[in-house]
């Protein structure tokens, strides 16, 4: 009896992680590339899974909005292959735009990367970046 309950509570403890894990991770055919700028006309790409996102940013590139025209997102301390010139970039999961934002995650990109052993304290806490000069200037095709 012992044996049969262990194995019950193992199989409902293994499906209710499968439950609070969330959807699986965007596969690379489902992401959509950015490149940004900001004040000092440097060049930072994000990457995009969420389908509206990539929608708001294609606007935002061709145009077609005005509308939360800057990038924040939570900084991760490790170069990225898509974005390989910068020591950092954004997970991607935490990317949004914004129209105005608080101005403790304002920094540049070449600040961010000046200062990067500094961020997660007090400058940018939380690893938030919110570049308030930033703005999508074209995508990147795979």
């Amino acid at each position: 009896m012992r044996s049969v309950l262990a194995k019950t509570l193992t199989a409902l403890v293994a499906v209710a992680a499968l439950g609070v894990a969330g959807p699986a991770p965007a596969q690379a055919a489902d992401a959509a590339y950015f490149e940004m700028t900001d004040v000092t006309h440097e060049r930072f790409v994000v990457k995009l899974t969420d389908p509206a996102k990539i929608q708001h940013a294609r606007d935002l590139v061709n145009g077609e909005t005005t509308d939360r025209p800057h990038v924040v997102g939570r900084i991760l301390k490790r170069e990225a292959d898509y974005n390989p010139r910068w020591s950092y970039h954004l997970n991607t999961d935490t990317i949004d735009f914004f129209d105005q934002f608080i101005e403790v995650c304002d920094a540049t990109i070449p600040y961010v990367e000046d200062h990067l052993d500094e961020a997660g304290g007090a400058f940018l806490p939380g690893l938030v970046w919110c570049d308030w000069s930033s703005r999508l200037v074209r995508e990147i095709r795979p």
